[in-house]
């Protein structure tokens, strides 16, 4: 019965929006192709409650997932995903995960004078990142900035006014000089979420080989980044845990193409992306457990099918434009992963990636009805778009790392000029449960699709192909 439901809705909303892109009173108005309604009908679906969020890895992802296919289909795009029967291609990609959690929570242990010290995750400590259910190492208390020991536990001192976003980047930057873990004060920013990071049991990095990440991330309690920090340099550190039995887990992207229909350019192309998925149910905030994720990241979904309709009834481009939503971006980008190692596409021929991410809201630190593109000074992609009418800017928050922070981030350290579209200003709501349809502005987000439309025709028209600025290729 279930799924009978499920069905009938997904029939309901695409046989909705199927009138609207039918109804042709807007197709003679060239400066606006994307209406209000259109942009609704997309969120009310994917954002309302019914949806319960999104959540990585869940049906509910599954199911925004085939919703997006049936529009992509009725849109006029090709699927671009895994084979299907008969040899047919599908729109969806199916990631197959091996879930590794800890059957009972992992504890940290160290000697100091003759006496050992055995700390609780959810007590004391909590594992943020972990790549091992058990591992070891020396004790190194650093300053940020420092060189690490080989497989060192680092203690990481931070000055009070670093926000949390510059704690993980250092601690990440530790990992990647070979300390096998760096331990730190959580901020005083996120002491009122410790209950929550403290009731998940931990997970090792999920992946489709089975393969580990590595590096852990610790946050400690105040009392115990004091207690550590009187203990000498050299002592040895452990985690210690044991493994539940895995489980296989699974996550989608919906993956589309227009062929290009140029000889030649059309073996290039253009991808645009956003991630497909949010947070799901989780701890409930003034009685509401349904994280929705309207802004983050519906709105970019809600971006590229509104792109993936206007394009697909012009004519052809010149370039190949494929259309993808990622799985999982909320739990380590897993799908933007798989999508980089089972690409349509070689890597080297896409021309540019541009990702959509949180464009539901106006950012109050630019100007109205702008957008700003994450890493702008890396490339000469975002001046160039400028130059085409789109309403782009540099990132105003260049302290947050937002270049980092969302899936463009794995294309352009394999090269490929990928940036993120946005214009998120820091509001309260975010990974919040009134993420919701109410703190939709309709109108700047129609807008902002609206700007984008000229400006991506003419990158996949055109021979331009972006390039990194000098020294700044991640």
């Amino acid at each position: 019965m279930k799924s009978v439901l499920v069905a009938a809705v997904l029939l309901v909303a695409a046989l909705s929006l199927g009138y609207i892109q039918n109804d042709t009173s807007y197709r003679s108005n060239e400066t606006w192709l994307v209406q209000e309604r259109n942009v609704r009908a997309h969120l009310e679906f994917l954002a309302g409650d019914a949806m319960k969020g999104r959540g990585s890895m869940t049906e509910y992802e599954h199911i925004a997932a085939q919703y997006i296919a049936a529009q992509l289909r009725q849109f006029g795009i090709e699927p671009a995903g895994d084979s299907a029967a008969k040899g047919q291609k599908s729109f969806l990609q199916t990631i197959a995960l091996t879930k590794r959690a800890f059957a009972e929570a992992p504890r940290l242990v160290f000697n100091f004078a003759e006496k050992t010290t055995e700390w609780t995750h959810g007590r004391e400590f909590v594992l943020s990142r972990v790549s091992a259910a058990e591992f070891s190492g020396p004790l190194q208390k650093m300053e940020i900035g420092g060189q690490p020991r080989q497989r060192a536990i680092v203690l990481l001192n931070f000055p009070e006014d670093i926000k949390s976003q510059e704690r993980s980047r250092q601690m990440r930057a530790m990992l990647s000089k070979g300390a096998a873990a760096v331990l730190a004060a959580l901020p005083s920013e996120r002491q009122q979420r410790w209950s929550a990071l403290a009731s998940r049991m931990p997970e090792l990095p999920m992946t489709s080989d089975s393969s580990s990440s590595s590096g852990s991330m610790i946050y400690l309690s105040m009392d115990a980044a004091q207690a550590l920090q009187q203990i000498p340099n050299g002592t040895a550190i452990q985690i210690k845990g044991k493994l539940s039995s895995p489980e296989i887990m699974h996550t989608w992207n919906v993956v589309g193409q227009l062929r290009g229909s140029d000889p030649k350019l059309a073996q290039e192309a253009v991808l645009l992306s956003a991630h497909l998925d949010h947070l799901g149910v989780r701890r409930p905030v003034a009685g509401d457990s349904i994280y929705n994720g309207a802004d983050d990241d519906a709105s970019g979904v809600v971006a590229v099918l509104e792109l993936a309709r206007v394009l697909g009834m012009g004519p052809k481009p010149k370039r190949t434009i494929y259309f993808a939503l990622f799985g999982s971006e909320e739990r380590g980008g897993y799908g933007s992963q798989h999508f980089i190692k089972n690409s349509p596409v070689p890597l080297n021929d896409i021309v540019a990636d541009l990702q959509f991410e949180m464009i539901g809201r106006p950012d109050p630190k630019v100007p109205a009805n702008t957008l700003w593109l994450t890493g702008y000074e890396r490339s000469n992609l975002g001046p160039e778009l400028a130059k085409q009418g789109a309403r782009l800017v540099a990132d105003p928050h260049s302290e947050e790392n937002f270049f980092q922070r969302s899936d463009n981030f794995a294309f352009a350290r394999l090269g490929v000029i990928a940036h993120t579209v946005s214009s998120y200003g820091l509001h309260q709501e975010y990974h919040q449960p009134d993420d919701d349809l109410a703190h939709i502005d309709f109108v700047h987000i129609t807008n902002a699709i609206n700007a984008m439309i000229k400006p991506v025709q003419w990158l996949a028209n055109s021979n331009f192909r972006p390039t990194w600025n000098e020294g700044l290729k991640p």
